[in-house]
């Protein structure tokens, strides 16, 4: 960032009343790159008095104006990406070509939803009445409180705000700490593209502002990504009033790997989906489970590619790997790998150690018993746990021994036994022979057990109506012709 950012309310940015407080490059620790006054109590009352006063002009809009506003958002995107991307690797630490993805999927979903715009948003029914019709009609909800992380500062924002504007609601966004500059760019692009004063808003605030964010009555709906001690909170919180509740959390995904897997697709993408963007997705791979004997051939490409990882600042074009975002979650993954020697486990391969310095974790490929707690609680970093089963049951029911259920994936040739994952693995979205991270935006994205909430998921624009919306059911019956 070249100047020092600011929380967005009523269209106008506004210094926080809150701490100053510097975001910090993870791949240089003494460089500040954002620098800002957090937002507090005072600022979320604005903003909240903000988005209702903003609330029926943006309804009365219409949803095809909306849409229009939501593609020119996405053409801003496109146009500041290497902007976006920058500023995401300086505060985030991924590399630029992660970053760059990033931006991309960000502007395809705003055009995405903006096309869902001339979608079908009612329905009509029979009637037992020949001069009567049944119709279903949609209607904003209101004010949405949108809670997101720091893992993809751009892309988890467009899934929730996008859907939200463009159903009529306005918003109070308190983004993530960590990535405050890839917030404000994102706001930036939202007023340019011509979303009107007090529809969005940003408040760049600590973590219990959010707490006071969802507590607010006016709130009506609240959609969240982050871990599951905090998820449980707000749900607590937003539940308890009656509000609408969307929510995405943990992770610890399993990877099955069958004797008739191909060994070079399994290797590379059990590889990529634990090690990429530092291991900081909830999709990442944190177990991979050997079916049956053998695999020794698929063991060795996997020590080859991890050893083969170079670690690094994101800036530079040679590095696959960067920091981790802060050195509490350095300190807090090294001694869950600590913990897990501890238990029994072995390094079965791990990447050299980076050059330079910062909050760098080396990717580490683990071995041991499934009693080690590393198997059972998310460490959100590059390390991942070989496991084995003997028969394929077995391996599902080791799968689905955690409390979370996001993702998984198996690899094999043997269409019955991807059949038997598919319907048995508690995941919310199971990959047959592909990594278990990456969605497509147009299918709903969610999970099962701790790592969600029971509601609408996200992503696909018929799921995204159904939150973001009131669904009213009219009975239209002709009135009497006069005489």
């Amino acid at each position: 960032m070249t100047k020092p950012a600011s929380s967005f309310i009523n269209g106008s940015w506004v210094e926080g009343s809150g701490d100053a407080t510097s975001r910090f490059n993870p791949s240089a620790p003494g460089e500040a790159v954002t620098t800002y006054h957090q937002a507090g109590s005072k600022e979320l009352a604005q903003a909240i008095q903000a988005a209702a006063a903003a609330a029926p002009a943006w309804d009365s809009l219409g949803i095809l104006a909306r849409g229009r506003i939501l593609s020119a958002a996405a053409a801003l995107i496109r146009e500041r990406a290497e902007e976006i991307a920058r500023v995401m690797t300086d505060e985030h630490g991924k590399t630029l070509a992660e970053s760059r993805m990033e931006v991309d999927a960000s502007a395809d979903t705003f055009d995405y939803h903006a096309g869902s715009a001339r979608n079908p948003i009612g329905t009509e029914y029979p009637s037992s009445h020949p001069d009567e019709r049944i119709l279903t009609v949609r209607r904003p909800l209101g004010i949405v409180g949108v809670i997101t992380p720091w893992n993809f500062p751009l892309q988890i924002p467009a899934w929730k705000i996008a859907p939200a504007l463009l159903h009529g609601n306005t918003v109070v966004w308190k983004s993530a700490s960590h990535t405050p500059g890839v917030s404000v760019l994102l706001m930036d692009i939202l007023a340019d593209a011509g979303v009107p004063a007090g529809a969005a808003n940003l408040l760049l605030g600590p973590g219990p502002l959010g707490s006071e964010l969802v507590s607010q009555p006016s709130v009506a709906g609240v959609t969240f990504t982050g871990s599951v001690p905090v998820g449980h909170h707000i749900r607590g919180i937003v539940c308890g009033r009656g509000a609408k509740l969307q929510m995405e959390l943990g992770g610890h995904n399993a990877t099955l790997v069958l004797p008739d897997a191909d060994v070079e697709l399994a290797a590379s993408s059990a590889v990529n989906a634990a090690m990429g963007s530092t291991g900081q997705k909830c999709t990442a791979t944190r177990r991979i489970i050997l079916v049956g004997g053998g695999h020794e051939a698929f063991l060795e490409r996997v020590k080859e590619k991890v050893s083969a990882l170079v670690l690094g600042p994101g800036t530079d074009p040679s590095v696959q790997i960067g920091p981790v975002v802060s050195a509490s979650a350095r300190d807090e993954i090294n001694a869950a790998i600590e913990q897990a020697i501890s238990e029994g486990g072995e390094i079965l391969a791990q990447a050299p150690a980076p050059a330079s310095e910062g909050y760098y974790v080396r990717p580490t490929v683990l071995t041991g018993p499934a009693s080690m707690t590393i198997c059972r609680e998310e460490v959100f970093g590059p390390v991942v746990t070989v496991l084995r089963a003997a028969t394929l049951d077995e391996a599902i029911a080791l799968a689905n021994d955690t409390a979370f259920g996001l993702t998984a994936a198996v690899f094999t040739s043997d269409e019955r036994a991807a059949r038997q994952c598919v319907t048995y693995l508690d995941a919310g979205l199971v990959k047959v022979n592909a990594p278990s991270t990456g969605s497509e935006l147009h299918a709903p994205f969610g999970g099962m057990k701790d790592s969600t909430f029971a509601g609408p998921r996200e992503q696909n624009s018929a799921v995204a109506a159904a939150f973001f919306t009131h669904e009213k059911t009219a009975y239209l019956r002709l009135a009497p012709e006069k005489a």
